[in-house]
């Protein structure tokens, strides 16, 4: 039974350590799917956060898609160029890293994007 508990804090310590290294600038990455990780999850982050926003705002139609890829792609640009300084031949280019987790992040900040919108400034007509 000990093992299994070491195992799980190993695991927790582990996690925590990435995403401390994450907030770090210019960190060391010898695991590149540690690193990818960050990204993939930022971006989830950053839809769901964006799809709030634009839903408060109120934004629609291609206005609202549009923006929503430029500024997703800017953020994590600026993080992988300026804040983390990676040199991005290592992970495929820049293209891959741009791609990492994007149609997931999207997925996300639609709903949020909806249902917030929706919910804030839909039509209030009850009639069936």
């Amino acid at each position: 039974m000990s093992t299994k508990s070491k195992l799980v804090d190993n695991k927790g310590k582990d996690c925590e350590t990435v995403w401390r290294k994450a907030f770090k600038t210019n960190a060391e990455w010898p695991d590149k799917e540690e690193f990818l990780d960050v990204i993939y999850w930022m971006r989830q982050a950053i839809g769901i956060i964006l799809g709030l926003f634009w839903g408060l705002l109120p934004l629609k139609g291609f206005l609202g898609l549009l923006l929503f890829v430029v500024v997703n792609a800017a953020v994590i640009y600026f993080y992988v160029n300026n804040f983390q300084t990676i040199d991005e031949e290592e992970y495929g280019g820049m293209w891959e890293i741009t791609k990492e987790g994007f149609m997931t992040s999207f997925a996300g900040f639609l709903v949020t994007w909806i249902i917030v919108f929706t919910g804030l400034h839909g039509s209030n007509n009850n009639s069936l």
